[in-house]
């Protein structure tokens, strides 16, 4: 059963760093699952309050930088609502389409197709755009940053008890 235990353990921090690149798959929700796999099949113990309470603000900080970092690329490159909404549809809607590019390109389109609909130059839209792309990669470090985090304090939690 300790086999099968750090097997889930570590295929939940895998799928969770993945998370922050891909972002159909759960990333940061996985990681905080690996938590309670590791408290099911070994021990609680290790986990205080404090642990619980700063892996849930890291959790919640990962949310609240996957939207706003991405939208401040937008925005710092000028552009509207409609482009945030257009380049977070292409988020999730370009890998399906493209699999290979649709991650970058679905944002990408996204948010100069918003930015058209607004009555945007294309140029604007363009730039735009590119906004978002560096929005996108921006929030993918943040991510990985808070997520690696994670499994460091899981890591040194454990080992502490």
């Amino acid at each position: 059963m300790t086999i099968l235990g750090w097997i889930l353990i570590i295929a939940l921090f895998a799928v969770g760093l993945a998370g922050a690149v891909y972002p159909i798959l759960p990333g940061a929700l996985a990681i905080y699952l690996a938590f309670f796999v590791y408290g099911w099949f070994f021990s609680f113990e290790p986990f205080g309050v404090w642990f619980w309470i700063i892996q849930t603000l890291i959790v919640a900080v990962l949310f609240i930088a996957d939207y706003v970092v991405g939208a401040w690329g937008v925005k710092k490159f000028g552009g509207s609502r409609s482009s945030i909404i257009g380049s977070t549809i292409g988020l999730i809607i370009g890998p399906f389409v493209i699999p290979a590019f649709g991650l970058i390109i679905g944002p990408f389109l996204g948010a100069f197709i918003g930015e058209l609909i607004v009555g945007s130059s294309p140029a604007k839209a363009a730039k735009v755009s590119v906004g978002s792309i560096l929005g996108l990669f921006s929030s993918t470090v943040v991510k990985i940053v808070l997520q690696i985090i994670m499994v460091v304090l899981f890591f040194i939690w454990v080992v502490r008890f």
